[in-house]
């Protein structure tokens, strides 16, 4: 079937059966036009793919475009899609998009600067300020949420190809560079100060001085305290790395999707929401995750 003709079913089906105001069917095909336009080799109803939905949703947060509209568009996509297969004119499987707010506001993220002294605040006199530094410089070079990090096992670290293995929410693995300056300080912490700690044996990565794994309220703790050393006056938590990792890759040139992949996010809507100020740091991990793929 043509996609104009499957148009027209969809509209006359919104107006007949869904009862919606004319108003609002317009911007339903509206909608629909748009994403037909970015893909104008596809003419038929069997050109179409299930993953083509997520490409143009991408394709408009790439162009900064207003979430909501951006947001409207998704739905309007999914609908027409899923009265496509209700009517057994596309066979393939839907991809998972999960529900979507519009974020109320952006989440804290430092400038560079601030990024820098929050990072070179750990004392490397002390076998804890080497294992804080390079904790600090892992999350921010690849993102990890906090659990992530204090739960991260030394053989899901290759320090040979500057990998690391992550196991997500769900369980979802992903592969994500740790980057030059990361790198460096977890070689640093492992040859160093690790074996300063008790449970030098243990299968976490990092450890505290009685040699059980960093807590997440530790580990918030001291990112609260190396701010205040730094001058950082912003309220912020271990997850506003992650959040600077996000903003300051989109920023400096990052795909979006390349992007969401890193994060582990499910839905790329979430990924979006960040946009800000590059670094030099990010750069290095987003061009060896390239290399890597």
């Amino acid at each position: 079937m043509e996609l104009t003709d499957a148009l027209s079913n969809y509209i006359q089906y919104l107006l007949v059966e869904k009862g919606l105001s004319k108003k609002t069917i317009e911007a339903y095909r509206d909608d629909l036009l748009k994403f037909f336009d970015f893909f104008p080799e596809k003419r038929k109803v069997e050109d179409l793919k299930s993953e083509d939905i997520l490409i143009f949703f991408g394709n408009e947060m790439n162009e900064g475009k207003n979430i909501s509209t951006s947001l409207r568009r998704l739905s309007s996509l999914k609908n027409f899609y899923l009265f496509l297969k209700k009517e057994g004119l596309f066979l393939d499987e839907l991809p998972e998009i999960e529900p979507v707010k519009k974020p109320s506001h952006l989440p804290t993220c430092l400038s560079v600067e601030e990024v820098e002294a929050l990072l070179d605040a750990p004392n490397l006199k002390t076998p804890s300020g080497i294992r804080d530094k390079a904790m600090l410089e892992l999350m921010y070079a690849s993102g990890l949420r906090v659990s992530e990090l204090v739960g991260l096992e030394k053989s899901n670290v290759n320090l040979k190809k500057g990998i690391v293995t992550i196991f997500g929410k769900g369980a979802k693995e992903r592969k994500v560079p740790m980057g030059d300056f990361a790198s460096e300080y977890v070689v640093k912490y492992i040859n160093s100060a690790r074996n300063k700690f008790h449970g030098e044996k243990s299968k976490y990565l990092f450890l505290n001085k009685q040699g059980k794994p960093i807590s997440r309220i530790y580990f918030f703790k001291q990112i609260r305290k190396y701010a205040k050393d730094a001058g950082i006056e912003k309220d912020i938590s271990p997850h506003t790395l992650r959040h600077c990792f996000a903003t300051h890759m989109l920023e400096g040139g990052a795909n979006l999707r390349t992007v969401q992949e890193m994060l582990g996010h499910t839905n790329i809507a979430t990924t979006q929401i960040y946009t800000h100020v590059s670094s030099r740091r990010i750069i290095n991990a987003y061009d060896l995750f390239m290399n890597k793929k």
